[in-house]
């Protein structure tokens, strides 16, 4: 190693230097507690899950009816695998959704400056489908969630959709062969098959600080961004904090899109580090209308399959793309170039991918030194860990936001906040005096799956799956698991985890649509993961894990490492297929081809 960076590249850093420094930057952050440092929403802060959005007395009569399939969730997850259902000639399907309306992540997220961070022509769904192309390159909150509710106008989801409404416990009946579905609102409907696309990023995580509770200002939570009080709207203009005391709490992907709003109305902004974020070049632009009158068929899904490639660690012909997320890859390229490539070893092709992500994160703390006037608070800003240990983030107003007299960067040197009192937010002893306080704190996805759903799941003998998966995720190919027959999971559960998050969603669609079609048209009651299939794919996912395992290890803590303990618990990444989305999209493609279905039992 040490041979390759002195002899043949001028990479600019010391190699060891950096893997010291980061070594040091994470055993800071490294806590006993883990995901346990975090509260559930609940009590004082229960309206933290409530939904702002609706006009409150909402009521319905009962159902209990029964349908083909339910889908639960209406995020992108469960429009996706409603839309290929339809399309696979499943027509009699509803979408239970908690929400107000289609949307999920971009229903409940509406704080200024929302924006996705995946490029639109590939992060937005069925865009071909709707022969629609977004306006920007980086669509803002407002497109994409008008962009969700065309996709339930275009696949007829509307019409029998139950909006305000949560599931509050799945059971099977085995007499029947049919899910019970109980809900909030006194329904007891039935479905022959159930498919939960309940999302990664949908409950609110409040953090474990002592005095949480306390504050006697104003506080909320950035999914439920309260205009009420900061007035404005998803674009900023928040004239309700003029001479308003503010502080954040968290410095992740939701906080580097409002900060630069709150710190041009704050009277003060105060924000709250623990770990700074990655912040790259954002260079959002306007699409261009000969563009897109040069696209032919298939383009979308050709350019998802590019980002997924490079991002993946591959390399194509091109860069389709060509953003902060697949620059990396660049950066390989142009090392692995400085010496003959064939032949590499794993260890060989991990050391340069390492040089790689040294030189890019080089590039990003370089960035904040051009952007951020004070030299203290610069450092602070710089994060030294590798690329993709924590969700990147893309903004070009985040950085010199503190370049503003009335911003202050209250960096707390991994230590996170010390304590929270009546008027304010206390670190290292000084307390910083408050009106609000927003917490950017993110939402739950180290615990268990029926937490973060909100409700039990039921299957053969009355076993629960909180019992079945106490010790860690059972499934086949993360989407059926032994004992819970016709019950399908989406999202991050033993699959094939990718940066942009719908791509995988749509591969899953296809699938479970594939699946549930070959049971309806075919007369089959009863669909289920044989024992020996599950067993098999859980051992694949240990032995695949070693790919990431030294580097989530190495890792500062987040929610991608499991709170530094990936090989604990619900590691977002950890208990992911470890050969990465390309090659696990490749397994189920080839599954469907060859046709037999193999792994599941029917009656």
């Amino acid at each position: 190693m040490a041979d390759l960076t002195t002899q043949e590249v001028d990479l600019g850093f010391d190699p060891d230097a950096l893997r010291a420094k980061y070594r040091t930057e994470r055993d800071k952050r490294l806590r006993d507690d883990g995901n346990e440092q975090y509260l559930q929403v609940t009590g004082k802060f229960a309206h933290f899950v409530g939904d702002p959005y609706v006009e409150p007395g909402f009521s319905r009569e009962p159902l209990t009816d029964e349908v083909d399939v339910v889908v639960i969730g209406g995020g992108f997850g469960g429009l996706l695998a409603a839309a290929r259902l339809r399309e696979a000639g499943v027509t009699d399907l509803r979408i239970i959704e908690k929400g107000g309306d289609f949307g999920g992540t971009w229903y409940w997220n509406r704080y200024p400056g929302a924006q996705c961070d995946i490029e639109s022509y590939i992060y937005l769904p069925l865009l071909e489908e709707l022969d629609y192309v977004p306006q920007e390159k980086y669509s803002f909150a407002p497109e994409i969630l008008a962009h969700s509710r065309a996709i339930g106008e275009k696949y007829d989801l509307y019409a029998n959709a139950c909006f305000q409404t949560e599931v509050t416990e799945l059971r099977w009946d085995e007499e029947a062969l049919r899910w019970e579905i109980s809900t909030n609102r006194g329904d007891r409907m039935k479905a022959r098959y159930v498919c939960m696309s309940n999302g990664p990023l949908n409950r609110p995580k409040l953090p474990g600080i002592e005095g949480i509770e306390s504050f006697e200002g104003h506080t909320f939570h950035t999914s439920r961004w309260d205009y009420a009080y900061t007035g404005g709207d998803s674009n900023g203009n928040l004239t309700g904090l003029e001479g308003k005391r503010v502080g954040i709490i968290g410095t992740g992907a939701t906080a580097v899109q409002c900060v630069p709003h709150l710190a041009e109305s704050a009277e003060q902004l105060y924000v709250f580090q623990r770990t700074p974020s990655s912040i790259d070049v954002r260079g959002n632009k306007p699409t261009d209308p000969g563009w897109v009158k040069a696209l032919e068929s298939g383009w979308q899904e050709h350019r998802m399959r590019n980002f997924n490639t490079l991002v993946s660690g591959g390399v194509t012909d091109e860069d389709l793309v060509n953003d902060g997320w697949t620059d990396i890859i660049g950066n390989l390229i142009a090392i692995s170039r400085s010496r003959k490539s064939e032949n590499l070893t794993m260890e060989e092709m991990g050391a340069r991918m390492e040089l790689a992500d040294f030189q890019k994160m080089e590039q990003i703390r370089s960035r904040v030194d051009e952007l951020v006037e004070d030299s203290a608070t610069a450092e602070a800003l710089k994060p030294y860990y590798r690329q993709f240990c924590k969700r990147p983030c893309f903004h070009d107003d985040y950085l010199p936001s503190f370049n503003r007299p009335n911003v202050k960067l209250v960096d707390t040197q991994g230590r996170g906040v010390e304590r929270i009192t009546e008027k304010g937010v206390v670190v290292d002893g000084h307390e910083y005096e408050i009106d609000c306080l927003i917490l950017a704190t993110g939402f739950e996805v180290g615990t268990s799956y029926n937490r973060r759903a909100g409700y039990e799941i039921i299957g053969r003998k009355r076993q629960t799956l909180s019992e079945k998966w106490a010790n860690g995720m059972r499934t086949f190919h993360g989407f059926q698991t032994n004992g819970f027959p016709n019950c399908y999971f989406m999202g991050v559960t033993q699959g094939g985890f990718t940066a942009n998050f719908p791509h995988l969603l749509n591969e899953q669609s296809v699938h479970i649509a594939y699946m549930i079609s070959h049971g309806t048209n075919n007369n089959v009651h009863c669909m289920e993961a044989t024992k020996e299939a599950e067993d098999e794919w859980v051992d694949t996912i240990k032995q695949m894990a070693i790919f990431s395992k030294n580097f989530l290890e190495n890792c500062t803590p987040g929610y991608y490492n499991n709170e530094g303990k990936p090989g604990q618990g619900n590691s977002l990444i950890g208990g992911q297929y470890g050969g990465g989305p390309v090659a696990f999209f490749k397994i189920l493609q080839d599954w469907r081809e060859e046709g037999s279905l193999q792994g599941l039992t029917f009656s």
